[in-house]
């Protein structure tokens, strides 16, 4: 099974959410599943993980991770050439290196060239950004890239971002 995860922040509280699929291809999630978490650190620029980490691992101790394969992440892996870890880097170790991360920002990070493949979908001419580890980042791109939706991005990824979005 795939998850693909994100949060959406007010004040010092997120939400967070996630997708549940079994294939890049399929059009709606096996399961979509939330929760609220509270005290969340502020904004740290460089070091987003710190905010967004914690509240995807409260979110993962409602699954038995075992079962998950891959995460699909809002963000960067590497935040730049030499290999820091960004958010799905940190995630990665985080899961002591089981677990597939792919990461699937909709901007460009100063200095990530090298682990980063630019991609579009549909008839956009704006390019998602794809990175990843623990697979290899072509083979990331292009399955983020044949993923279910005729627009920049994919179905899953609406969807996903639309339950954040939900109330809190």
């Amino acid at each position: 099974m795939k998850l693909a995860v994100d949060a959406y922040y007010t004040g010092n509280k997120a939400k967070v959410a996630g997708v549940l699929f079994e294939n890049f291809c399929d059009k709606k999630p096996l399961k979509i599943i939330s929760k609220v978490v509270g005290n969340v650190a502020p904004y740290e620029s460089g070091s987003f993980y710190k905010r967004e980490l914690p509240c995807i691992v409260s979110l993962l101790q409602d699954l038995d991770v075992r079962d998950v394969s891959l995460i699909v992440i809002d963000g960067f892996v590497y935040l730049d050439d030499e290999g820091g870890c960004g958010l799905g880097g940190h995630l990665y170790e985080c899961l002591e290196r089981r677990v597939q991360i792919v990461g699937v920002a909709k901007s460009p990070f100063k200095g990530s060239c090298k682990f980063v493949r630019e991609i579009c979908r549909g008839g956009s001419k704006r390019p998602l950004f794809i990175s990843a580890i623990g697979m290899d980042v072509d083979e990331a791109a292009r399955l983020v890239k044949g993923m279910s939706g005729e627009f920049r991005m994919p179905s899953l990824l609406k969807i996903l971002d639309d339950e954040t979005k939900t109330e809190i």
